[in-house]
């Protein structure tokens, strides 16, 4: 989904293409663009300085999600004759233990094509919507041995700035542990072990939920939120924690869009677990979030419109431009915002 108001040009040089241990830097030393929310004072700085920001008792929830090399190249049958002996796939969602929507980039496949990723890997297409671009595949394999051949298989989701493929652990953030994702959860990356260690001294809390992202871009633009259910899990001893918080006037802060859409629908459904296709915009009353941390979102992207639940429209552009004069970088190995 796209907007059509926040819009703005980005110069293709900001597009961050390399991982910051590749441009000499540690993940937090990232930049980071600070924006008040009640006076709208924008602050530039380096993220592992995040600390400063923050105030002892505030609680930072992180998606503890890890990413699945969930690009696949298969050969593509229909009626046991082959059609191409090259075709990418993209995983975009796990509907059971072996079935998955995905994007399928050739000429539209068809229920009952068959694509063959291996001699020991093979998927047939068993359903398709109209209104849909994603596919339902099921494979001939399921739960731990499937993912163990999708380990051995696949490789990370990799989009046109991205000049070069890289290896599935820079695509991890150092906490991730539940393997789910098909796109790194980007806005926890900039985390190190160090920065954690340093919050808790702080007095700063932290803590995790699960939330398997979905595929959010395809090839003629965004994934509408709303059609793109993302499978959440919080524990109760989390939510607790986040409530007792929150009632005692501390800050929320969750790190990413994902955690939002998570505690935000837990909030207004009082479902510690499901699937979330919430969509947040300006007019959108946040519940339970006080801040958040992202990273820097391109044009149109619908990412933007969940950010002015924080801040009206003029603000957020704003602060965009100043990042573009100050040559922030954009994308999951590019810079940091944070909004509080």
């Amino acid at each position: 989904m796209e907007t059509s108001a926040l819009d703005f040009f980005l110069p293709e040089n900001l597009n961050a293409n390399l991982p910051p241990e590749k441009r000499g830097l540690r993940r937090d030393q990232v930049r980071m663009m600070t924006l008040n929310r009640k006076t709208g004072d924008i602050k530039h700085d380096r993220f592992f300085n995040l600390p400063l920001f923050l105030q002892p008792g505030d609680l930072i929830i992180l998606n503890n999600s890890r990413t699945i090399p969930a690009s696949l190249q298969s050969r593509w049958l229909r009626s046991g004759v082959q059609i191409s002996n090259r075709v990418e796939i993209r995983l975009a969602r796990r509907i059971f233990d072996d079935t998955w929507e995905a994007f399928i980039i050739a000429n539209p496949v068809r229920v009952g094509d068959t694509l063959r990723f291996s001699e020991k890997l093979t998927a047939t297409v068993i359903a398709e919507k109209e209104s849909s671009p994603l596919k339902t595949i099921k494979f001939n394999k399921n739960g731990s041995e499937l993912l163990n051949l999708i380990y051995v298989l696949g490789a990370p989701i990799r989009y046109e700035y991205i000049e070069q493929p890289w290896d599935l652990n820079y695509y991890q953030n150092v906490f991730a542990t539940h393997p789910g994702s098909v796109e790194m959860p980007s806005a926890g990356r900039a985390f190190s072990w160090e920065l954690l260690f340093q919050l808790k001294k702080n007095g700063i809390q932290v803590d995790f939920i699960q939330l398997h992202t979905g595929l959010s871009y395809l090839l003629e633009g965004h994934m509408d939120p709303k059609e793109n259910p993302e499978e959440y899990h919080i524990s109760p001893h989390t939510m607790e924690k986040i409530l007792k918080a929150h009632s005692s006037g501390n800050r929320i802060i969750a790190v990413g869009t994902t955690v939002v859409r998570a505690l935000e629908s837990a909030a207004r459904n009082g479902e510690l677990s499901g699937a979330t296709n919430l969509y947040i915009n300006q007019q959108s009353s946040l519940k339970i979030v006080d801040g958040i941390i992202t990273g820097l979102h391109e044009p149109k992207a619908s990412h933007l419109d969940m950010l002015t639940a924080f801040l009206p429209e003029h603000q957020l552009l704003h602060a965009y431009h100043q990042a573009i004069q100050e040559g922030y970088l954009w994308h999951e190995f590019g810079d940091m915002n944070l909004i509080i």
